[in-house]
C-alpha cells in the first residue's frame, strides 16, 4: 500500500556501524511506500561516534533528520522524542540493529490499511536466547496488566501507527515512558502482522534480563493499579487465614480443654502475617517512589541538538 506520507523513527544507541547500511536499505524501499517520507534518528546519549555518523548521514540525505539527546534516557523516551518530531501521517518505529528489515515495512502498512490504528510486526521466529525470551514474556504480561490489552503478546518495537494517535499523549510528561501503554490511551484498534526478524548484525542487545524485568515493574507500578489490588488480596487472604486459625484455637480449647501447644505453630503464624505486611508495604513503596520521581518534575528527555530546518536547538 502506498501512502501520502511516512515517518520512520529510530532511536540510536552506540550503533554507528549499523546506520549506514540501515539508511541504504531504507532509501531503496521508502520511495515505493510513500509520496513523502523522512527518517528521524534520535541519538540516545551514545558513547561512540553515533552522533557524528548521524550528522554525516543528514548532510548527504535531505530526508534524514537527527536529534541528539543530552544523555541516555532510555529507548522509549528517545522514541517519544522522535514520535513527537514526526511530520507525516503514518509513523513506523524500528530498532537500530537491522533486526527489523526495512523491506517488511510494506507488510505493516498493508495491515494498517485494513482499518487498524496500530500494527505490530511480530517475529516469525525469535532471535533471542532463553532468558531474553523469558524476560520479554514477563514484560508483555506486565503490559497486559497495565492496559488490559488482549494483544499484549504481539507487542514489539517494530510498529506502525497513524500519527493522530499521538494526540492522546501529547501532554504526557514524566521520566517513565512506555510507548505501548501511551498508544493504548489513543486507540483500541490494534493488529499484528507476521514479519521476518533478522539476526543482529553487530554487538549484543542492550536489553538484558534485568533491564526487561525492571521495565516490566515500571509498567505495572507506573501505569496500573493492579499491584495494589494484589496487595489488598494478599492482606485479605492473610486476614481470612488468621480468622481460621483463631477459630481452630477456640474450637480446640472448647473441645479438648487446652490451648494449641508449641512455639513452631506461633512462629509460623507470625511469619505469614509479617510476610504479607512487608509484601504490601513493598508495593506501596514502589508507588511512592514513582510519585516521588514525578514530583521532582524530571524531564522525559532533553534535546542537545536538532538538525531539523528551523530548529533553534544546536
Amino acid at each position: 500500500m502506498r501512502i501520502p506520507g511516512l515517518s520512520i523513527v529510530i532511536p540510536a544507541y552506540n550503533s554507528g556501524e549499523n546506520l549506514t547500511p540501515l539508511v541504504d536499505r531504507l532509501a531503496a524501499v521508502l520511495p515505493s511506500l510513500a509520496g513523502a517520507y523522512e527518517l528521524v534518528l534520535v541519538n540516545d546519549g551514545s558513547r561512540d561516534g553515533t552522533w557524528d555518523r548521524i550528522r554525516n548521514l543528514v548532510a548527504g540525505h535531505p530526508w534524514i533528520r537527527g536529534i541528539d539527546l543530552q544523555r541516555n534516557y532510555g529507548q522509549h523516551n528517545a522514541l517519544l522524542c522522535g514520535i513527537r518530531a514526526a511530520r507525516h501521517g503514518v509513523i513506523v518505529t524500528m530498532d537500530d540493529d537491522l533486526q527489523h528489515p526495512p523491506e517488511e515495512i510494506a507488510r505493516l502498512l498493508d495491515k494498517l490499511g485494513e482499518g487498524a490504528d496500530v500494527v505490530y510486526g511480530t517475529a516469525e521466529a525469535q532471535q533471542h536466547g532463553l532468558w531474553r525470551n523469558l524476560a520479554s514474556r514477563m514484560t508483555k504480561r506486565a503490559l497486559a496488566s497495565a492496559v488490559g490489552a488482549t494483544n499484549a503478546a504481539n507487542v514489539t518495537a517494530f510498529r506502525a501507527f497513524r500519527t493522530p494517535v499521538r494526540n492522546a499523549f501529547e501532554h504526557y510528561h514524566g521520566p517513565s515512558v512506555s510507548i505501548d501503554v501511551l498508544l493504548s490511551w489513543g486507540t483500541s484498534r490494534f493488529a499484528a502482522q507476521r514479519v521476518r526478524h533478522d539476526a543482529r548484525r553487530q554487538g549484543v542487545s542492550n536489553y538484558t534480563f534485568r533491564k526487561l524485568a525492571s521495565h516490566a515493574l515500571e509498567m505495572m507500578t507506573g501505569f496500573s493499579t493492579w499491584p495494589l489490588r494484589v496487595a489488598s488480596l494478599v492482606g485479605f487472604s492473610a486476614t481470612l487465614f488468621g480468622l481460621a486459625v483463631l477459630a481452630y484455637v477456640l474450637i480446640r480449647y472448647v473441645m479438648a480443654g487446652g490451648s494449641v501447644p508449641g512455639f513452631p505453630f506461633l512462629a509460623a503464624i507470625i511469619t505469614i502475617f509479617s510476610g504479607a505486611q512487608l509484601f504490601a508495604l513493598g508495593i506501596m513503596g514502589e508507588y511512592l517512589a514513582r510519585m516521588h520521581n514525578r514530583a521532582m518534575d524530571r524531564p522525559t528527555y532533553a534535546v542537545r541538538e536538532d538538525t531539523s530546518p528551523g530548529s533553534n536547538r544546536s
